[in-house]
């Protein structure tokens, strides 16, 4: 799915939110929940930035891993290195770019080419991995912030309590049910980026794998080339 397409969807979704008056019951809530719905929703805001970026990043390094790998076979046929390297320039994605250290030392021998391609393997890992830290720590974050906005809430609604001199049902479930809106808001902002997250993780995990076997395949091709 593109990002264009994303934000068509998401678009589409808070108009007919907007329509249908979910928007401004989201609303209400959020300002009846105090001071503490604030930072939940930057952690909210901030983790779909991030989410948005590496979901852009992987979409550019993932590629026809079989395809580009019998480009790149047939080229060391035909041209050597030199036109393998040309097809490594001229395709975009991560694999190609660790393929193109790989045989920029393919000249030093196959060993120095494996090496090249494992150290350049962990650079590009690091690469694709970057920014999920932070969609790790709101995912952390939100929820002990909507837990501490309820403790806090919980201590207003006692002390709403305490002032009227009486215990009064609709007192304490009015307090209650606003102490638990920052709860809620938090436990929602992170299973919305837990999702993301654990979908970051998975086209990682496959991009690491198609990255391992083809660069299998490199050296086996190499190998074969220099008999």
């Amino acid at each position: 799915m593109q990002i264009s397409e994303i934000i068509g969807f998401v678009s589409y979704v808070i108009a007919q939110a907007q329509d249908s008056g979910v928007l401004t019951y989201l609303q209400e809530k959020f300002v009846a929940g105090g001071g503490f719905m604030w930072p939940i929703l930057a952690c909210l805001v901030l983790g779909l930035g991030f989410a948005l970026e590496r979901m852009w990043t992987l979409s550019r390094a993932s590629m026809n891993t079989k395809k580009f790998i019998l480009s790149v076979k047939d080229a060391l046929q035909k041209g050597g290195v030199e036109e393998a390297m040309k097809v490594c320039e001229n395709t975009r994605g991560s694999i190609a770019s660790v393929f193109h250290a790989g045989l920029l030392r393919a000249d030093e021998g196959v060993e120095a080419a494996e090496k090249a391609i494992m150290a350049y393997g962990s650079i590009e890992m690091g690469f694709l991995e970057r920014g999920l830290i932070w969609i790790s720590t709101f995912i952390t974050i939100a929820p002990m912030l909507g837990f501490t906005g309820t403790v806090q809430g919980m201590i207003q609604a006692f002390d709403a309590i305490a002032a009227a001199a009486q215990i009064s049902p609709a007192v304490v479930a009015i307090g209650i049910s606003v102490a638990l809106l920052t709860t809620l808001f938090g436990l929602v902002t992170a299973m919305i980026l837990q999702v993301f997250y654990n979908y970051f993780i998975s086209r990682i995990d496959k991009l690491v794998a198609d990255m391992e076997e083809s660069s299998i395949e490199l050296i086996d091709a190499l190998y074969e080339m220099k008999k």
